[in-house]
């Protein structure tokens, strides 16, 4: 691995020995070692710096799946829709009131509700059978099992976000560590090149071209500072730490990673296409307007409702002037049942719940096409990346060869100082570009584990 305490290496004999201590390479499937020390767990005596947060990619993201606002918005809103739909089952459930009163009667004996007036009274109701009701609770389930997937979507997002942020402040990071080894080349090649000119070997404008070599290299090295500090305050807060807490990042090989996007593009279509949130939610969608059309056709049968009732009454309401007989305890149990004879609200709803489903069918269609597309841009996308990367490598590893046979013939006398640390420099221009083309092409491989339900495979 390189790190800012090892030198960097300047050969590379063969491919093997390349992939071996590109750290980068491997710097997506990072996670061996949980989070060491533990990250909320520590004090610090006052006016002492807190110590730092060593992460690697495992503990990053079980990190950020704990801390997320996102996340947990997420699941509220998941609670919220089956609350929802405890409503509409609350009709189909045993359903119990009372209540009391006293008012004075002139007349026949009534309240404004039309009922009997009564001291005391108990009712009773429970819906047994009503299609259209049954249709919008179906309806209204479908929906909660698309807002726990919605859930699971924010949860790769979180992940996403958090792998993609990780890597990036690694590549930064061993980026930085190149550049300050490459300025201290430029600076060498300025010091040589002034002293050339001097004695006449060399035109002043050579001493220009490297003031603007190591004016090139300190410009992109003050911008990966600012970008490493970007990143830094963007994984702490993904991961709930300090806004003052230093990370470092711990990276290890995990071997299995590498393999579970390279699979056919027919395979990563169809596992796409079966385990994509997206078209999960659409065929919950359709399901759910189903169920309504279903419910709303039902709306030309009876409802059927069980109801009863039991009242305390009051000869001071005239009861006895108006029945034969007064009874002060009552009680009315039975079913009541509502036919329709002509419902123009019934058919409305029907035209509307069919078009409705009309609607969702389409545009599951559409979305199934657009994530098939999706899918095999983003397998031939990782395949061209692989390829950029592996140019990328041998390249460098072309470089790493002339930069040893160049140090061979400085060792023999037979090249000079300008040209060690010239090849040196490109050396590390090498190597940044190969951190650069390693990074897409880990950051595209995420994208795909997550198009194609893999993503949990970094969490285990």
């Amino acid at each position: 691995m390189l790190t800012s305490a090892e030198p960097r290496p300047s050969v590379c004999p063969n491919s093997s020995a390349i992939r071996t201590s590109l750290s980068c390479a491997s710097v997506i499937a990072a996670a061996a070692l949980w989070f060491v020390p533990p990250l909320g767990a520590q004090t610090t005596e006052a006016g002492q710096e807190p110590p730092p947060a060593q992460l690697t990619l495992k503990g990053a993201l079980m990190q950020a799946l704990q801390s997320s606002r996102e996340l947990a918005l997420a699941r509220l809103r998941a609670n919220v829709a089956d609350r929802n739909a405890g409503v509409a089952r609350a009709r189909f459930l045993p359903n119990l009131f009372t209540g009391s009163g006293a008012g004075y009667s002139s007349g026949f004996p009534q309240t404004p509700g039309g009922a009997a007036p009564s001291l005391f009274n108990l009712a009773y109701i429970q819906t047994l059978f009503n299609p259209p009701l049954r249709g919008e609770l179906r309806a209204a389930q479908e929906r909660t099992s698309i807002q726990r997937l919605e859930t699971d979507r924010t949860r790769d997002e979180v992940m996403v976000r958090t792998a993609s942020t990780f890597l990036e402040l690694s590549k930064v990071r061993h980026a930085l560590d190149l550049l300050r080894q490459e300025r201290s080349s430029s600076t060498r090649i300025l010091e040589v090149t002034r002293e050339r000119v001097g004695a006449g070997f060399e035109l002043p404008i050579e001493v220009t071209r490297a003031e603007l070599t190591a004016a090139r290299v300190e410009q992109r090295r003050l911008q990966l500072e600012g970008r490493e500090d970007a990143l830094e305050a963007q994984l702490r807060d993904l991961c709930g730490l300090r806004p003052d807490r230093h990370i470092d990042l711990a990276v290890t090989d995990f071997a299995n990673f590498a393999g579970l996007a390279d699979r056919p593009l027919g395979e990563l279509v169809e596992l796409g296409v079966q385990n994509s949130i997206v078209l999960q939610q659409a065929e919950l969608e359709v399901r759910a307007r189903q169920h309504r059309l279903h419910g709303e056709r039902g709306g030309y049968f009876p409802t059927v409702d069980l109801v009863g009732e039991y009242s305390v009454l009051a000869k001071f309401n005239n009861y006895d002037q108006f029945y034969r007989k007064f009874q002060r305890n009552n009680v009315n149990i039975g079913v009541q049942v509502n036919i329709p004879i002509f419902s123009a609200r019934t058919k409305a709803a029907v035209d509307l719940a069919r078009e409705d489903l009309s609607t969702a069918e389409l545009e599951l269609r559409a979305k199934r096409s657009r994530v098939e597309s999706d899918l095999r841009q983003q397998a031939r996308r990782d395949r061209e990346l692989e390829a950029g990367r592996e140019v990328a490598r041998l390249e460098l590893k072309l470089t790493q060869e002339d930069l040893r046979v160049l140090q061979a013939r400085f060792d023999e006398g037979r090249a000079s100082l300008r040209e060690l640390e010239t090849m040196r420099l490109e050396e590390s221009n090498r190597w940044l570009a190969f951190l650069d083309a390693d990074f897409a092409q880990q950051q595209a491989r995420i994208e795909l584990l997550r198009s194609t339900g893999q993503l949990a495979a970094l969490l285990q």
